[in-house]
């Protein structure tokens, strides 16, 4: 009698798991739906020509990308593996990770390669068409490997690695990125006009390495979106980082940006498409606010090897085309009746050309302005836009 209750027991249990077992399955086709979803945001489209699941790793097979704008040309990606795929309760997806095979592209004289490359922490929205973080189809880590461009059979460009990284806010406030292009080498040797040719190699820039880093966040109630860093870095020539906030880039601006490129990319009148766009452009702009920004660069021989090499072009040192440069920046500058930034400019350039170290333009107004206020000056009085903008200019600090 014991026995056949358990016997009758484990039928029961039997038959409890295998009833609740498929409601618990991943569905490929479901998962793709909403990941393209998602992808139709920004006007692109992942066919595929099946889904295979088994566990947690969800395979696409046959993947391509294709993009509204050019309806006639797919990009054929091949076999994507996601692994770690957990459906969330509000019905979006989780991938802990998205495997994609390596690019190998290739046509008479040039080809292009990429390896390992992976997404990390993917999340798929359950709803793409929704107002907040969660909607938005977001990663935490992605890059790739070595990546190498050939032509005619040499290397003429390559990257060892890059890699980008997502962090959310407190709160689900915003998130935080940071990106970067390391190894960057590139072989300008190939160039074949003879006057380009000749400038490359007496500035010494046949061979070029270095890196691209880049850095900000974005807080999605306001809209505060803040590069802190995007800076190229090349050995021998120097370092130049953009840096710039603006206000009012909200997730509602983001999308409204994306519908319009849409719409435009939609319409089969191109010129009537573009002259859509820019209304559209001009509408949202009416939005944002400037809240600062900067370029710097700073110089690793590259500006002495400039004067030098131009100065030889005109039969004089580059020394002496220094001094001339110094004589003629104030006599352009006073055509734009700006007195304030003609003085702070002049003498930027001065203390620049005598030791390049470091050149900044800076645009800090007192107080954040509305992108329409600098439309307006730009149109009735374009020698105010440094005043309204904070603009200075300041050399080797």
């Amino acid at each position: 009698m014991m026995h056949t209750r358990k016997f009758r027991l484990m039928l029961a249990s039997a038959a409890f798991v295998s009833l609740t077992g498929p409601a618990f399955a991943l569905d490929g086709a479901a998962l793709m739906t909403k990941l393209n979803a998602a992808y139709a945001i920004s006007g692109a489209t992942i066919t595929y020509d099946g889904v295979e699941v088994d566990g947690d790793t969800v395979t696409v097979k046959g993947a391509a990308l294709k993009v509204a704008a050019k309806p006639d040309q797919t990009v054929k990606i091949g076999d994507v593996t996601m692994d770690g795929v957990e459906e969330n309760d509000d019905g979006g997806y989780y991938v802990e990770t998205v495997t994609l095979p390596d690019v190998n592209v290739s046509d008479a004289e040039a080809s292009v390669s990429a390896k390992d490359i992976a997404i990390g922490g993917m999340s798929i929205p359950a709803n793409a068409g929704g107002g907040t973080i969660n909607d938005i189809l977001l990663y935490e880590t992605a890059g790739t490997g070595p990546v190498v461009v050939t032509v005619k059979g040499k290397q003429v460009f390559s990257m060892e690695e890059s890699e980008g990284n997502l962090t959310k806010q407190e709160n689900d406030a915003g998130f935080d990125f940071d990106g970067t292009l390391g190894g960057l080498k590139a072989d300008l040797s190939l160039v074949e006009d003879a006057k380009s040719k000749d400038a490359i190699e007496k500035l010494g820039l046949t061979s070029l390495s270095g890196e691209v880093t880049i850095k900000g966040s974005w807080e999605l109630a306001s809209g505060n979106f803040k590069l802190d860093e995007y800076a190229i870095d090349f050995a021998n020539i120097g370092r130049l980082n953009l840096s710039l906030e603006i206000s009012g880039y909200t997730l509602e601006f983001f999308k409204a940006m994306q519908e319009a490129v849409k719409t435009a990319e939609a319409n089969p009148n191109k010129e009537e498409a573009n002259q859509a766009m820019g209304l559209a452009m001009m509408g949202m702009m009416q939005q944002l606010t400037f809240n600062g920004a900067q370029i710097r660069f700073d110089d690793a021989t590259i500006t002495k090897k400039v004067l030098d090499y131009a100065g030889a072009q005109q039969g004089v040192s580059g020394e002496q085309l220094a001094q001339s440069l110094k004589g003629l920046v104030p006599i352009m500058l006073a055509q734009l009746n700006v007195p304030e930034l003609q003085n702070q400019v002049t003498t930027a350039v001065n203390s620049y050309l005598d030791a390049p170290k470091s050149l900044t333009i800076s645009a800090e107004p007192a107080n954040p302005v509305p992108f329409p206020m600098i439309m307006g000056a730009a149109m009735g009085a374009p020698n105010t836009i440094p005043s309204v903008l904070g603009v200075k200019v300041t050399a080797n600090d």
